[in-house]
């Protein structure tokens, strides 16, 4: 079991940024494909940004985000991060910390796509003011 608590959500004018954090909990030996995925109610969720944790050199990104969005990790604290900048009124959502534990880096990207996540954090709210 992993467990993941999210943090950094807050609210922004159009053009800031903001700094997401996801820690872990419980079983993170393993290698995984953490993602940060943002819903909108009335409206389908998006995977924005996914990770693969080892190394952590592969990275997927969601087009609307792309240039602006950062996803990075600290390993050895279990954190994994999204830096977001230049943001837009359309980036306000709910965001969700996910992972699931995988052996392939490539994977990562359906994942985030069909947002397979086993586990997944309670959200923190993300709101960008014009």
């Amino acid at each position: 079991q992993v467990q993941l608590v999210e943090s950094g959500g807050g609210s922004v004018q159009a053009g800031g940024s903001l700094r997401l954090s996801c820690a872990a909990t419980g079983n993170t030996g393993r290698r995984k494909c953490v993602g940060w995925i943002r819903q909108v109610p009335g409206k389908e969720r998006e995977g924005v940004a996914v990770i693969y944790t080892y190394f952590g050199s592969t990275q997927y990104y969601g087009d609307s985000v792309k240039g602006r969005f950062t996803i990075s990790q600290d390993s050895a604290e279990n954190m994994v991060y999204l830096q977001m900048d230049s943001l837009k009124p359309e980036d306000t959502a709910t965001y969700y910390c996910a992972a699931v534990d995988s052996y392939s880096a490539s994977s990562c990207y359906e994942i985030s796509r069909a947002q397979t996540f086993t586990y997944w954090g309670q959200g923190t709210q993300v709101t960008v003011s014009s």
